[in-house]
């Protein structure tokens, strides 16, 4: 049982405390609730450009990085689809250093030509390295183009392409950050050695005179039911064929989705998964094979990839995943079996929740999501998943007609007439 308090300031911003006296440190935790999903689709990555921004200096605090090494602090940030969330961790007697750092920058972060300029640069470059130039870097655009017709999932944090980030204008980045870099639109978690009354004082004393802003009220396009198989085929210079599927499923907050985090550890949870078992150990056609699903908010995917053994042909590779799906969505599995994925994951988040940082991270997650409480609730969810709703879960996300495939060659392997 993680326990936390929780309270708002007046101006909307919402504090979470999980006090820990067993540990020397402290982390802070600032989540806003803005993802790439937010984006305008003319204007995608600015998320994440934003994450990159917000290191940039605020008016008062020219060097954000400097102070926090004096404090003997650490910290870093990430962008989802979903949110964008920063970090700090550092001794718990300098805790108001990580308070003064995260307030000013909320305040009154630094906009500059020369600001924009550097971390456009960097961003261009991270898009270059990871996605344009690294073998497979490209799968997720196409993939989540061959899912989502109407939903923001479609583009990548990243952004949708390059030229969205090259055109980026300081006024862009500006109305940015009014719009959603808001205390009403923030999550702040204190976690560590610390107290409530003393994150109530700090949080009062640094965010409190910060203006409210305008609550962001989401309205994104849905995803319709997706009613007929959809294939696409690429090639590029890879060294090995691939194959990807992928297949809607349920939302964060909804009880399919934690059913379908099962199927997802009976399929592809390792060594002793069913995939791994009879398609590498067994029938040899892949070198390997993960299945897992994306986590989003929204209604998310799973997803299956797999790398080919030299030789084996994309038809047959593709079949043989099929065969898989059948026999789950033909028979219900063991209790032996659902047992087995639910201590598994039990096991996952005890340890998950063995780190102050990562219990500060999951608070923010659980508030954004609706309720902190799941924190403690989620546990009892899993529990709760039947045989029977495995095997009706299955049927419904692996229908065929549900079904996203990527048949990706390798250059050197595909045929003429495949092009």
């Amino acid at each position: 049982m993680i326990k936390y308090h929780r309270f708002q300031l007046a101006n909307g911003l919402r504090v979470l405390v999980h006090e820990d006296a067993s540990t020397p440190m402290v982390v802070v935790n600032v989540l806003y609730d803005v993802g790439a999903r937010d984006e305008d689709p003319k204007r995608t990555g600015f998320a994440h450009l934003f994450e990159h921004l917000m290191f940039g200096g605020s008016v008062n605090i020219e060097d954000f990085e400097t102070p926090l090494q004096l404090a003997g602090g650490e910290n870093n940030a990430y962008t989802t689809n979903d949110f964008t969330n920063y970090y700090i961790q550092l001794p718990a007697e300098n805790i108001e250093t990580a308070f003064w750092l995260e307030s000013d920058r909320m305040l009154s972060l630094a906009f500059s030509e020369k600001s924009l300029e550097v971390q456009r640069k960097v961003v261009m470059e991270e898009f270059k390295e990871h996605y344009i130039n690294k073998p497979y870097g490209d799968v997720w655009f196409k993939l989540r183009e061959l899912v989502y017709k109407q939903h923001p999932y479609r583009w990548m944090t990243i952004g949708s392409e390059l030229g969205h980030i090259e055109q980026a204008q300081l006024t862009d980045v500006r109305n940015f950050f009014f719009k959603y870099y808001r205390p009403v639109n923030a999550i702040l978690v204190v976690a560590g050695k610390t107290t409530e009354a003393q994150v109530r004082e700090l949080a009062e004393k640094w965010f409190g005179d910060i203006p409210a802003g305008e609550k962001y009220v989401r309205n994104l396009p849905q995803e319709a039911a997706q009613h007929e198989a959809r294939k696409m085929t690429i090639k590029a210079a890879v060294p090995l064929d691939a194959l990807y599927k992928a297949y809607p499923m349920a939302a964060r907050t909804e009880q399919g989705y934690y059913v379908a985090d099962l199927l997802t550890e009976i399929l592809g949870g390792g060594t002793s998964s069913r995939l791994h078992q009879s398609l590498i150990k067994e029938k040899k056609l892949f070198s390997q094979i993960d299945c897992y699903h994306t986590g989003s908010v929204d209604p998310g995917l799973v997803v299956i990839e797999g790398k080919l053994i030299q030789g084996v042909s994309m038809e047959t590779a593709d079949a043989a995943i099929e065969e898989e799906l059948a026999k789950l969505m033909a028979a219900p599995i063991s209790e032996k079996e659902l047992d087995k994925v639910k201590n598994k994951t039990e096991s996952a988040i005890v340890f998950e929740d063995m780190s102050v940082m990562n219990r500060a991270n999951s608070l923010a997650i659980y508030e954004l999501l609706g309720d902190a409480e799941m924190m403690n609730t989620e546990l009892g969810k899993y529990r709760a998943v039947t045989i029977r709703e495995m095997l009706e879960t299955s049927r419904r996300i692996f229908d065929p007609k549900n079904s996203n495939t990527l048949y990706y060659y390798s250059d050197t392997s595909i045929n003429s007439d495949k092009n």
